[in-house]
């Protein structure tokens, strides 16, 4: 028997249990799951079903359960709806800080005060100390729920502070050194704890070589320290280096999926996470783009026309218009998504605009004479006639090149300009190589005209 089929055995089992009433034999088989698992269990329940689970389960086992539901999820809204206020104001306290300010930044701001209210003094304004920190920095994901000590004290007195509040920190792995004033000033690990004397003073075991990240940096900044540190907790301070909180590993990865799907979504022209929606909503959010496309793409249209007489004496060249305009856009969508990819790793120091585009040129070159040599020997021996597979083989080297200019250009000059680069979406990439690939290839024809009818 696979895993998804025993899963699907249990959940059968448990859903049972929810009909039965059998309270004693569904938290048994709850509780004995994973919390991941417990989630997705949840979440296919209908609204009656979850109304029984609320009644069979604690705040606290609920909030665990909680904190590896994504935020975004759609239903979270209606999940919190659905509970008793004062027990979705328990679980959200159970819950990890950045856990329960993610879930309350999806709600308005007056049932925001609403479950504040009926929280714990000192929960509410931990999260509220979160609530105000813009989105996307590195305040809006770190967690205040963490391990510190001083310099001054020893091994085991360190150990005392860990085991008293390791039940509630989000992670013990790295604990974190600070003075009087909540200044970082090292860290040290849970092994440097556990090898050395209970007698040795933390100072001599810490590490002043830490690296921190400021409250106020881009989430995307955040992740990229990650990736290059391989670190599983960073910590977060302010301009006087003051300890405020530490980011995890698991938040980072939640960034580095919305980052991707983000990007994804600029470079397709649409967000590609609105998987749930309804037919009409779906469309109302993709028209304007295609509409603006659309009237893009009627510029294409009107060049052509212009070139309707010369089409017309050489009617031979209407076969490779789509050839031409659909190898350069391939290639300019190429481009673009190396060009982003490039703008989110490159260093400020390695980010030099000029060489990026000179490269990207250079490529196009490359890929263009390839290209345009092999389509000159195809048209040559298909039609019988070189002046005309030279015509085709030119116009592909030129559009090629212009379309690679066009997908490095547009992004990294929107990145100069503080935009988001991904935004420079593929379709748009497309449509604008067309029009300068009708263009240069019906310019070339013109030019060779006599040559090749002749």
């Amino acid at each position: 028997m696979d895993e998804n089929q025993e899963l699907e055995e249990q959940f059968a089992l448990l859903l049972k249990d929810l009909q039965e009433n059998n309270i004693q034999e569904f938290r048994e088989r709850f509780l004995e799951m994973h919390i991941y698992e417990q989630g997705q269990f949840y979440q296919s329940l209908a609204d009656e079903e979850r109304l029984i689970v609320y009644a069979y389960l604690s705040p606290k086992e609920l909030a665990d359960m909680f904190d590896v539901i994504e935020e975004d999820n759609e239903n979270m809204k209606d999940y919190l709806a659905e509970m008793r206020p004062s027990y979705a104001a328990e679980m959200l306290s159970e819950m990890y800080t950045d856990n329960a300010v993610d879930l309350l930044n999806t709600l308005d701001k007056k049932q925001i005060a609403k479950y504040l209210s009926l929280m714990d003094t000192e929960d509410a304004s931990e999260i509220k100390d979160l609530l105000h920190y813009e989105d996307d920095t590195a305040g809006s994901i770190m967690t205040t729920e963490y391990v510190s000590i001083v310099a001054n004290q020893t091994v085991r007195s360190a150990m005392y502070v860990l085991k008293h509040e390791a039940d509630v920190a989000e992670t013990i792995y790295y604990i974190y050194v600070v003075n009087q004033e909540n200044q970082l000033l090292g860290v040290i690990s849970l092994r440097d704890l556990i090898v050395n004397e209970d007698d040795t003073m933390i100072a001599e075991l810490m590490s002043e070589r830490v690296l921190s990240v400021h409250v106020g940096d881009d989430q995307e900044d955040v992740a990229q320290t990650f990736r290059d540190y391989d670190f599983l907790a960073l910590p977060v301070t302010d301009y006087d280096d003051h300890l405020l909180g530490i980011v995890t590993v698991d938040d980072i990865i939640d960034v580095i999926d919305d980052e991707a799907a983000s990007d994804y979504s600029g470079l397709a022209g649409v967000n590609v996470e609105e998987v749930s929606e309804n037919p009409l909503k779906a469309a109302s959010r993709r028209l304007p783009w295609l509409i603006t496309l659309l009237f893009l793409g009627m510029s294409t249209a009107t060049l052509i026309s212009h070139y309707e007489a010369l089409v017309s004496e050489a009617s031979i060249l209407a076969v490779f218009i789509s050839l031409i305009t659909g190898t350069a856009g391939n290639a300019g969508t190429q481009s673009l998504a190396v060009a982003v990819r490039r703008l989110a790793l490159a260093d400020e120091k390695d980010n030099n605009f000029v060489r990026l585009i000179f490269s990207e040129v250079l490529t196009g070159l490359v890929t263009g004479l390839v290209t345009g040599f092999t389509i000159f020997l195809i048209v040559g021996f298909w039609q019988g006639n070189f002046i005309l597979g030279f015509v085709i083989g030119m116009a592909m080297l030129c559009a090629i090149t212009v379309a690679n200019l066009a997908g490095s250009l547009i992004p990294m000059l929107m990145d100069k300009l503080g935009f988001d680069p991904a935004v420079a979406s593929g379709p748009f990439i497309t449509t604008l190589s067309d029009l300068t690939s009708v263009l240069i290839y019906f310019s070339i024809a013109s030019l060779f005209m006599s040559y090749f009818l002749a």
